[in-house]
């Protein structure tokens, strides 16, 4: 099993390209099953979760080729020979519920497994069932697998969330363009990620209207078509190379870079002392010299924090001037890395959904393990500013959402590298 060694104390200076994002990624693939035509994505990541979605659809029957060192996706569902998505694919990954809806659009049936993901709180289906009832659908939970069928099709209907949720509203989105009638998604996410689902979808021939608000209306059509997208960049990726420069000190330019996509995010680092510039290439971020300001940190659904740049805010927080208090409102199970932090040095005090951190000048390097996907590189980057050596174990998390981390940092005088596992 891989990790991660880091030598911090090294100010961070440079260029770091920021990817296609994967959670968007993620949820365009699955639209190929809506249509018998080839759907292309330019700019998707190259991580481990997107060829699990791969393997996913192909299991389905569907063709996916990387193209141009895997930056392009050329997708083509015309021969779907399975509408069932088995538990061995599903459990590595939270994203894979979203066959769902495509699947009961085009096909009338789906059978899918439970799915999994990191272990970072409870995140049941109940709403993407819900979504898939109010269409018109028949579900019933048997034997870990969710088994729904619309033999009819599926028909337009009012879909009213009783709390904001991603990836119930990205499978309510699919499910619709080829509902009769008309849908409207009420208390619907209104994140980037859904608005290029949306502009993907439209591509392909959806009528969508309202995407980025909490109100989106479908009206469905007979078929889709093809269609090629580029995928949005990396808003986590972005925000967390972002702290890179600020807890080592120095100045970095994340190319690719939109500050509207990171925008609570950003006023957070505004208020801590931190510079953002806008570049007619993305966003340079400096810091160099002092502690930050300490700033209290609640996650909230876009456009508020996000809830998966937390865990690398608390990083930054653990180094900060005074006493900072982070509330987790999205997940109940999301502060597992506050442990390995307090192994380097790090105050912090957690009680149910709230972390409070008193900054210390400097950490210490030791040995961590990572618990999931953000809470991997937040140790990193707490990695970066401690003093001495910091082996953080488990990087398998990482590789989930994170392409490259490595070189990205060492182009910036990082020292850090990878140690192979046995």
């Amino acid at each position: 099993m891989d990790s991660i060694r880091v030598t911090g104390g090294t100010p961070l200076h440079g260029e770091i390209p920021i990817a296609g994002a994967k959670n968007a990624c993620l949820t365009l693939m699955p639209a190929t099953l809506l249509t018998d035509s080839p759907l292309t994505l330019t700019n998707t990541p190259r991580l481990s979760d997107i060829r699990t979605m791969s393997v996913l659809l192909q299991s389905l029957g569907a063709e996916v080729t990387g193209l141009q060192d895997g930056r392009v996706l050329a997708l083509s569902s015309h021969a779907i020979t399975s509408q069932r998505a088995d538990y061995d694919i599903v459990r590595k990954m939270r994203a894979s519920i979203l066959v769902l809806g495509p699947l009961l659009a085009r096909w009338g049936r789906a059978e899918v497994s439970l799915p999994g993901g990191c272990a970072i709180g409870a995140r049941p289906v109940d709403l993407h069932q819900m979504a898939m009832e109010r269409l018109g659908a028949e579900l019933e939970l048997r034997e870990g697998y969710l088994h729904a069928s619309a033999p009819a099709g599926l028909r337009g209907a009012v879909i009213d969330f009783p709390i904001v949720s991603v990836g119930a509203t990205e499978n309510a989105l699919m499910a619709a363009t080829l509902a009769r009638g008309t849908t409207e998604i009420r208390n619907a996410a209104r994140e980037p990620e859904i608005v290029d689902l949306a502009r993907c979808l439209r591509a392909m021939g959806a009528r969508i209207g309202g995407e980025g608000t909490s109100t989106i209306t479908v009206e469905g059509v007979d078929q889709l078509h093809g269609a090629t997208h580029p995928v949005v960049t990396d808003r986590i990726e972005l925000g967390t190379y972002m702290l890179a420069p600020v807890i080592t000190g120095g100045e970095v330019e994340c190319i690719g870079g939109r500050l509207d996509l990171i925008a609570a995010f950003a006023e957070k680092l505004d208020a801590a002392g931190v510079t953002v510039t806008e570049t007619p290439t993305g966003l340079k971020v400096s810091h160099h010299s002092g502690r930050v300001r300490a700033v209290d940190v609640v996650t909230e659904p876009f456009p508020g924090f996000p809830t998966d740049l937390q865990a690398q805010m608390m990083a930054l927080m653990c180094t900060a001037e005074g006493e900072s208090v982070l509330e987790e409102r999205i997940f109940e199970n999301r502060f597992m890395h506050a442990p390995e932090l307090m192994r380097m040095g790090a105050r912090i005090d957690v009680h149910g959904g709230t972390a409070r951190v008193t900054g210390v000048e400097r950490l210490r390097g030791a040995p961590v393990m990572a618990t999931d996907l953000r809470a991997s590189v937040s140790l990193i980057l707490a990695g970066l500013a401690a003093e001495g050596e910091t082996l953080v174990s488990r990087v398998y998390h990482l590789d989930r959402g994170y392409e490259r981390v490595e070189e990205k940092l060492r182009a910036c005088g990082a020292q850090i590298e990878r140690i192979s596992g046995t």
